[in-house]
């Protein structure tokens, strides 16, 4: 049974609603994971992945990074703005890490879309994780990982046909990872698009973007072993 409550986070002095997820069993702290929402916005998605996350036996917080009544115009402005997004991050990161049933020595972040920037930008800024997944993101960035400053291990799971991350992209990322020393892994799924994690994109009208079940699935399961692995 998961246990769900609101949970705000506050940073620069703007303060987000969150949501946070439970396992019935937190008598011992659990390991923490931070779920980072699509460029549609914080809602009902993230919120799914909490819940599963749980049945993993992990606690799981889904803040909005927007802000109440902004939409996704503001995702320019915080790839724009490194030190504001990264700072945003670590804001909500934060706020999971204070809390009493999660372990701290266990923290991992997943993100789908925007979201999966945002988690590979909070491991280039030498956020203390075990692991981080990206979830059909964009792998680029404003500002490329210093040698030896990535902690955490690091999951892409992208869509080998995704035109919003096509093969230079992936190529330059990983080029970037092996510099940094990072521990990386990048998984291309074939016939599979962009978005194919979000099962509200199954009719998406948008060429390149659609649900694939398939690499739904696929993904979850390397992302589940990924954090078995980390966190044990």
């Amino acid at each position: 049974m998961t246990r769900t409550e609101p949970l705000e986070h506050s940073s620069n002095g703007q303060t987000f609603a969150g949501h946070l997820a439970l396992p019935d069993d937190t008598s011992a702290p659990v390991p923490g994971v931070l779920v980072i929402h699509d460029g549609f916005g914080w809602g009902d998605h993230a919120k799914d992945r909490c819940a599963m996350l749980t049945e993993l036996g992990y606690a799981a917080y889904a803040p909005d990074m927007f802000g109440a009544g902004v939409d996704r115009s503001v995702i320019g402005a915080l790839a724009a703005d490194t030190k504001l997004f990264r700072s945003r991050l670590h804001g909500a990161l934060d706020v999971l890490a204070g809390r009493g049933e999660v372990d701290t020595s266990r923290l991992g972040a997943i993100g789908f879309c925007f979201g999966g920037r945002s988690v590979l930008e909070l491991a280039r800024s030498g956020a203390d994780l075990r692991c981080v997944v990206s979830f059909h993101g964009s792998l680029g960035t404003e500002a490329p990982a210093e040698p030896g400053s990535v902690k955490p291990s690091i999951l892409v799971c992208t869509g080998a046909d995704d035109p919003h991350c096509p093969t230079e992209q992936r190529t330059a990322f990983e080029q970037e990872m092996t510099a940094a020393g990072a521990d990386w892994t990048l998984i291309a799924y074939s016939q599979t698009v962009h978005g194919f994690a979000n099962p509200a994109l199954r009719d998406a009208p948008v060429e390149g973007v659609a649900y694939q079940p398939r690499t739904d699935a696929r993904s979850w399961r390397h992302m589940a072993d990924a954090f078995a692995e980390a966190f044990a």
